[in-house]
């Protein structure tokens, strides 16, 4: 049994004595009567349950409130969810009129992604009140659960504040995005031993992974689907840990680098929304083991299916790139020192020459507030003609401030033969922002425009309804190995188990400049390097969640290795299929990942050496595969940079003994592996 009843609950629908009951696929209505004596001596509680019967939550119908236990071991107790709006109304910690259970087991074929199909698999109840209904989804992955409302949509909800408690049992670890202010997604993550030692008046942003080592079980904080609402971040106080949410905007000034839209002054209210407005799935997942999280799309099921009719002109790919390395180019025929339409076009040849769909033209074309106002050093009409007739399409950044102040800006650059915008600096994620991104994306798709949201708050799912939005920034990428050491192993090892949970990222990896912490100096302007070896570098697009793929080195650099240079050309950035293999928060990940017939396995660590045994059982039976890996060099010395790495060949079948390979400090493998037969 799914689900079972405790309790009659004192259930009344329509004045009717009717109790909604759900065993399996098959769903009752019977008579209150008919209950009464099976159910007269239990509580008046919901037992829900995930499909795996690992997570089980119990949920108090005279409260809407729920506990929730992971394989028999607890993990929150008595949470009551809490919305409350002007007048005095409130949603949360009521006697429910009626519930419904319901189960599904179904199948989503993403357009781009980790996989082509993914299980959608999840248990519910809803329950019904007066004026709102509170839904409870349980995947194996984890629970959510979200206010809905029922009133008119003419009606108006000013909503005043929301209590989401994540009392999490025991005193976990913390890997804590820490902040003081609402305009920061790209921090660097802080590790608490336990919850109980963050200052009270702390936040972080979420997802927020929270690991409890003594019982084994690692869980994330996060939410999915928000319209017009703040996005949540977590707040540590005496009670404990809460969501935490921006107030809405009343007054928005140009502020920070003089282009930023900032919120000066505030409404004593989080949003304005609807009466019959869907609320953010508040989540908290749990594992036991952390390789789930390398392959969880909780978020992007949660999420609204997408609303283009046609997807046909959705291309992911990879692009040649300027910003990263200063457009220093060694063996250009020109003037490099300042950008030019004949510098660009030398970017377009370069993608032209390795199969890179893209060539991404960062700010310095155009008039910052006026975007169609060009720099008449760049014939921006000329780069997209030319990239045009070489088969590359052209990417243009704009500041965000330019087009929530006039969207139209989007209409002419589509109608130049532009493919996409790289929109940058929102640098918050109130609930007008979120009105901000959702009319971006939406405009775009109306003209056929890629997006890339830069220096914006984490994704919560608007790329399914928008698969047009190929990526989010939101992480301290490889652009931070310019100014500060915070792009480095350690943290890449702890945001692929968390950040990319929400979904894909602009991270920029591509350097060919690697490094160790001894002799790593961070460097702008000028040729910037990274911290790692170039064999985690490399392992970085298997890795990483990225449909639209920065090479943000020069096109001279890559060309001094022609192995690497191959091996860029070729990666995939959308997958057939997604295998962890191994991986733990903080320490590495392996994944294997395929597209057609080949396999790409990509491995990173921290800054801790270890050995990793691949097993080749994933590979398809009676199939002898070409191994080619790029594995960390064993003779670099621990105070060295960190570019060379070795090459290795070999064929494999899924029969073949495990391998084991070494990561140094800092560093990470690739493989490729491709059918001979």
């Amino acid at each position: 049994m799914l689900f079972s009843v405790i309790g009659q609950s004192s259930i009344f629908a329509n004045k009717k004595p009717y109790i909604y009951i759900s065993v399996m696929k098959h769903t009752s209505l019977l008579p209150v009567a008919a209950l009464c004596l099976l159910l007269a001596s239990c509580e008046k509680q919901i037992v829900l349950t995930s499909p795996d019967k690992n997570t089980v939550a119990v949920i108090d119908v005279n409260t809407g409130a729920y506990s929730l236990t992971f394989k028999n071991q607890p993990v929150v107790s008595d949470v009551c969810p809490v919305i409350s709006f002007d007048g005095d109304t409130q949603w949360g910690n009521r006697k429910a009129c009626c519930y419904k259970t319901s189960q599904i087991r179904k199948v989503q074929h993403p357009l781009y992604g980790k996989n082509k199909e993914i299980k959608d698999e999840y248990n519910s109840v809803t329950l019904y009140y007066s004026g709102y209904r509170l839904v409870f989804r349980m995947y194996d992955a984890g629970l959510a659960y979200r206010f809905v409302g029922k009133g008119s949509r003419r009606d108006t909800l000013t909503v005043l504040s929301e209590s989401a408690p994540f009392p999490v049992q025991g005193d976990p670890a913390a890997i804590w995005g820490d902040t003081i202010t609402f305009t920061s997604w790209e921090l660097d993550n802080k590790y608490y031993h336990h919850v109980s030692d963050i200052a009270d008046g702390r936040y972080a942003q979420t997802p927020l992974p929270l690991v409890n080592k003594e019982r084994g079980l690692t869980h994330i904080v996060a939410e999915a689907d928000l319209h017009n609402y703040p996005g949540m971040f977590v707040r540590k106080d005496s009670t404990g840990l809460n969501g935490y949410w921006a107030y809405s905007p009343s007054k928005v000034e140009y502020g920070s680098w003089g282009f930023v839209l900032c919120a000066t002054e505030r409404h004593p209210y989080l949003t304005r929304v609807p009466a019959n407005h869907a609320f953010p799935w508040r989540i908290l997942m749990t594992t036991d083991d952390d390789r789930t999280l390398l392959t969880n799309e909780m978020i992007w099921l949660l999420s609204p299916e997408c609303k283009l009719k046609d997807t046909g002109w959705i291309r992911p790919g990879k692009a040649t790139w300027e910003w990263w390395h200063c457009h220093i180019l060694e063996n250009a025929p020109f003037d490099c020192r300042r950008t030019s339409t004949e510098m660009y076009k030398y970017y377009i040849d370069f993608a032209a020459e390795n199969n890179l769909e893209y060539l991404l033209v960062d700010a310095g074309w155009n008039n910052l507030f006026r975007p169609t106002e060009l720099n008449p050093r760049i014939d921006i009409h000329e780069v997209i003609r030319y990239g045009g007739e070489k088969n590359v399409g052209v990417w243009l950044w704009l500041g965000a401030c330019a087009i929530i102040d006039n969207p139209a800006y989007l209409d002419t650059i589509a109608s130049w033969g532009a493919k996409g915008v790289k929109i940058d600096f929102f640098d918050r994620d109130d609930n007008l922002m979120q009105q901000a991104y959702e009319m971006m994306a939406k405009r775009c798709a109306d003209n056929r425009l890629l997006v890339d949201f830069h220096g914006c708050s984490k994704p919560t799912g608007l790329s399914r309804e928008y698969p047009n939005v190929l990526n989010y920034e939101a992480v301290r990428g490889e652009e931070c190995c310019k100014w500060d050491t915070t792009s480095n192993p350690r943290y890449r090892t702890e945001f692929v188990f968390s950040r990319q949970l929400c979904g894909p990222m602009d991270y920029t990896p591509g350097s060919m400049r690697n490094c160790n912490r001894d002799v790593f100096v961070p460097r702008d302007p000028g040729l910037p390097s990274t911290l790692g070896t170039r064999a985690q570098e490399l392992a970085l697009y298997v890795i990483l969640d990225q449909p639209f793929a920065m090479l943000c080195d020069s096109p001279d650099e890559y060309r001094k290795d022609s192995l690497v240079l191959r091996y860029l050309s070729q990666v995939p950035v959308t997958w057939d299929k997604t295998i962890a293999l191994e991986g733990k928060i903080g320490q590495y990940a392996v994944m294997a990942k395929q597209t057609g017939d080949k396999w790409y396995v990509g491995g990173i660590n921290n800054w801790d050496k270890r050995d990793v045994t691949l097993d080749f059982s994933f590979l398809e039976p009676d199939v002898t595969y070409k191994a080619e890996l790029f594995t960390d060099s064993p003779d670099c010395p621990a105070d060295a940079s960190l570019y060379e790495y070795t090459r290795h060949l070999s064929p494999v079948t899924c029969h073949h003994s495990p391998v084991t390979i070494t990561m140094q400090s800092g560093g990470g493998f690739v493989m490729v592996l491709t059918p001979e037969n």
